[in-house]
């Protein structure tokens, strides 16, 4: 079977589902001829001409604006915003518009579209390429976010978002986009091509929406995490020797609520880990979840691991970035308390 990284992968998604549906468009700031500025669109306009992948004006408010537009009209827009952190100028037609079409329109109109957008840090971004935004769209009610953490989950997560009939907000961790990381900054880059989950099929096949992984299972302590910190959780868990059972959640909405109470109720400890600050971010809404359906079969308080409550700082990257002593740090109390 053929291996891909992350990037690949999502360039292989869009074959795909463009190739099958003749309505399905692309179109992002330099995604057309150059092919994203991470090269996930690269190819496609030469392949599906350039009314089906085009470049679009710098104006987020616009490219997501124009998308409304072609998906109530029959379309399938699968747009690109360059960074998660400029996404903000298209925040209002995505909650106002995107999230709130099917309701307002007692399901008359539906919204089949995809905003994707690399997000996360670990690449010296800085404050303005490096955020993880994706709890201020877990509270928009409407709206579906998907984190994926593989080359495998990343091609069949972004088919299935693609085919479903309702937005869908991809945020792919731009960290982890040629290879996996363990949070060790120091050690030699690892790429996708040595992990199991890079062989990818060709053709068709989707991940459902709402299904987590158990990709560590264990007994003493249940990890739940999602993109680049998913690689993160399994490394500190094998180095610090615990029994855990780690949880990829792969989609935030809709969440995978059965298998977080499975696990928890089984190992009676749990640590939430995210990269985004700490104040507000999605883990928050995860502790609170596990305290409302697992709290008698807690036997200490709900950990949790985040960034810090400050912009990204380019100079303390790795200080501010949930490594290896954080983590540490993290999992020896939840399992102590």
């Amino acid at each position: 079977m053929p291996t891909k990284n992350m990037i690949e992968a999502i360039n292989d998604a869009h074959r795909v589902t463009m190739a099958a549906d003749p309505d399905i468009v692309v179109f992002g700031e330099d995604v057309g001829y150059f092919g994203g500025v991470f090269r996930a669109t690269a190819g496609l306009q030469k392949e599906f001409g350039k009314e089906r992948c085009f470049d679009a004006p710098i104006s987020e408010g616009g490219i997501v604006g124009a998308a409304v537009g072609m998906a109530a009209y029959g379309l399938k827009p699968v747009i690109e915003i360059q960074f998660a952190d400029y996404i903000y100028p298209g925040y209002d037609q995505i909650v106002s518009e995107v999230a709130r079409m099917r309701y307002r329109t007692a399901g008359e109109w539906t919204m089949p579209m995809v905003i994707r957008s690399p997000y996360g840090g670990g690449i010296f971004g800085g404050q303005t390429h490096s955020q993880s935004p994706e709890a201020l769209f877990t509270h928009v009610a409407g709206l579906k976010v998907v984190i994926p953490s593989t080359p495998y989950d990343a091609k069949g997560l972004l088919i299935a978002a693609i085919e479903d009939p309702d937005p869908v907000v991809f945020f792919e961790p731009k960290r982890i986009y040629n290879g996996p990381f363990d949070g060790h900054h120091d050690r030699p880059v690892k790429p996708w091509a040595k992990h199991a989950a890079s062989e990818v099929p060709d053709g068709h096949y989707t991940v459902p929406l709402g299904k987590a992984a158990v990709v560590r299972p264990g007994n003493d302590l249940t990890v739940l995490a999602y993109g680049t910190m998913v690689h993160v959780a399994l490394a500190a868990v094998e180095e610090n020797g615990i029994d855990a059972e780690v949880i990829d959640l792969r989609t935030l909405v809709p969440l995978d609520m059965a298998t977080i109470e499975e696990s928890v109720k089984k190992t009676g400890r749990c640590l939430v880990v995210q990269e985004a600050t700490k104040t507000s971010g999605f883990a928050s809404e995860l502790v609170t979840l596990i305290q409302e359906r697992c709290f008698y079969h807690l036997e200490a308080p709900v950990g949790r691991v985040s960034g810090w409550d400050t912009p990204y700082p380019h100079a303390y990257e790795w200080i501010y970035f949930p490594g290896p002593i954080r983590m540490k740090q993290a999992l020896e109390k939840v399992m102590a308390d």
